[in-house]
């Protein structure tokens, strides 16, 4: 059994990704901000932990993730405010993965998505360019350190009943549309994976069953 830390608990892939890693008989805690959302985390057989970190230390957040194998963030400020989505995408993501070198925790996934990087291409006069901007410099701070990181880049998140098939590496400008079951059934997936660390892996729902299409990749 892996004990398994989930960032931003509550969030609609972390809380698929968190049912599927109990079933496999994982140990899951998971880290919220709102105390009202613990009820939903522990239905999926998480333990939830309130832990708000967009204000967190490094040093509280390292204590948080003491004794876990694994760290997956998910977590994110959710648009619509620059500040917050600079802080927590950004700062705080940061902040988490020097938390998890201090805490011995190696292992580390980041969901991102397909096209983040300094070249993502949004103009500063879209709303999404704050988010752009935070998720690039948190993804090319986690390939500077020296965890075992993967980076996960899912296409466009909808609620559509997961396949469990993906295409890697699609084309950035077609149809990205991804289901966020598949999106967590790619993070638990990746975690059992070792051979996955150290790469950026961009999807979308597709033909290939996960595991395949992440060995073929």
């Amino acid at each position: 059994m892996t004990r398994i830390a989930i960032i931003g608990g509550h969030g609609k892939v972390a809380l698929r990704l968190s049912a599927l890693l109990t079933d496999e008989g994982h140990s899951v805690t998971s880290f919220i901000r709102n105390p009202d959302h613990a009820a939903d985390v522990a239905e999926t057989g998480a333990t939830p932990s309130v832990l708000d970190v967009e204000n967190a230390t490094t040093a509280e957040l390292a204590g948080a993730l003491q004794g876990h194998d694994a760290v997956v963030w998910s977590a994110g400020a959710g648009g619509g405010n620059p500040v917050r989505t600079y802080a927590v995408d950004r700062d705080a993501a940061i902040r988490s993965m020097d938390a998890a070198a201090q805490a011995g925790v190696d292992r580390y996934v980041m969901v991102s998505y397909l096209g983040a990087g300094k070249d993502h291409g949004v103009p500063e006069s879209n709303s999404f360019f704050a988010y752009a901007e935070a998720k690039a410099a948190a993804d090319d701070y986690l390939r500077g350190t020296g965890l075992a990181w993967t980076i996960l880049g899912p296409g466009s998140l909808t609620d559509k009943p997961g396949t469990g098939r993906i295409d890697v590496d699609p084309p950035r400008d077609g149809n990205g549309a991804t289901s966020r079951d598949n999106t967590a059934s790619v993070a638990a997936a990746v975690i059992e994976m070792p051979e996955t660390a150290g790469r950026t892996i961009e999807f979308r729902d597709g033909s290939l069953p996960v595991a395949a299409a992440l060995g073929s990749s």
